[in-house]
């Protein structure tokens, strides 16, 4: 059976370790849509983020991105199907909640022009020292979009935030992962499915082990790349049996588990790499060895053969 839809992460995954989209993957992106493949891009970065790789690569206008780990779909042109929000008072919560942690954590909000970039206070923190000594080439990036405050609480009276992120060295972000998961409202994107029953908040770890950096994105409970697909799959009549994803790290694992073929990378951490081994998933090239192109191209002469 072939795919209909072939849902891509982004960092590890179609960027390579430069941060960019090599001339072959980006070859068979191409090809796929020429086929008749619908490619989907489905990123834990927000949208305006995402956009400055994704821009230049020229794709189709409609083509859909999946952002903020799924709490945001929209098309290339900027154009909304679907956004959730963590509530209010969720996120005042959770400041208090992880105070031991808050030097790191970074409020979210889907704030974009008509352009489809970010306006300044997109990204709200209150200390920007540990940040910097952990994410700063992001830090850096985004400078334009950081708004830093004396208190996360005075930026959550209007605009409800999309996500949280908390983000540092492995084992201090297990800490903090380890300290939000004592309330039983929060639940691991790895949990069992019935743990999620009464959850309000959701947690999806990204690990770089070879930069000892873990980044823990705090979403609403329910959301993800996977229900994000989900609802894009319902608007085209695409069953989840018709999707190939591809990724590389835990916050892609929702996604795995609803495609009907699921492929991790070879430069993905050990530990889901055994999963994808337990499962029977495809393992493909790493992301420097354009292993998205070569998965791409070995499913062409099917989508060829098929229509």
């Amino acid at each position: 059976m072939f795919p209909r839809l072939i849902a891509l992460d982004m960092d590890g995954t179609l960027l390579n370790s430069d941060g960019k989209v090599s001339p072959r993957n980006l070859a068979a992106l191409r090809q796929a849509i020429a086929a008749g493949a619908e490619v989907v891009i489905a990123t834990g970065r927000r949208h305006g983020y995402a956009m400055r790789v994704l821009r230049s690569l020229n794709l189709p206008p409609c083509t859909v991105l999946i952002s903020s780990n799924g709490t945001v779909i929209r098309t290339l042109d900027a154009q909304l199907l679907h956004r959730s929000h963590l509530s209010l008072a969720d996120a005042r919560w959770l400041c208090s909640h992880v105070a031991d942690f808050r030097n790191t954590l970074v409020l979210t909000f889907d704030t974009l022009t008509d352009a489809g970039e970010d306006t300044h206070g997109a990204l709200v923190c209150e200390h920007l020292d540990d940040l910097h000594a952990s994410i700063g080439r992001w830090m850096q990036s985004n400078a334009p979009y950081i708004k830093q405050v004396p208190r996360l609480e005075d930026a959550l009276h209007g605009d409800a935030p999309i996500q949280m992120m908390l983000c540092g060295p492995v084992a201090r972000m297990a800490a903090a992962e380890a300290r939000l998961l004592e309330h039983p409202s929060v639940v691991a994107v790895d949990a069992h499915p019935c743990d999620h029953t009464n959850a309000r908040i959701a947690l999806y770890r990204t690990i770089y082990p070879d930069k000892d950096l873990s980044l823990v994105d705090i979403l609403p409970a329910g959301t993800s790349k996977a229900s994000a697909l989900q609802h894009l799959a319902h608007l085209r009549g695409i069953c989840p049996a018709d999707i190939l994803a591809i990724g590389d790290n835990w916050n892609d694992l929702p996604m795995l588990r609803l495609a009907g073929r699921a492929v991790v990378m070879a430069n993905a951490p050990a530990d889901l790499l055994a999963h994808a081994h337990q499962h029977d998933w495809h393992i493909a090239p790493s992301n420097d060895d354009d292993g998205v192109a070569q998965i791409i191209e070995s499913t062409l002469p099917v989508l060829s053969t098929s229509r």
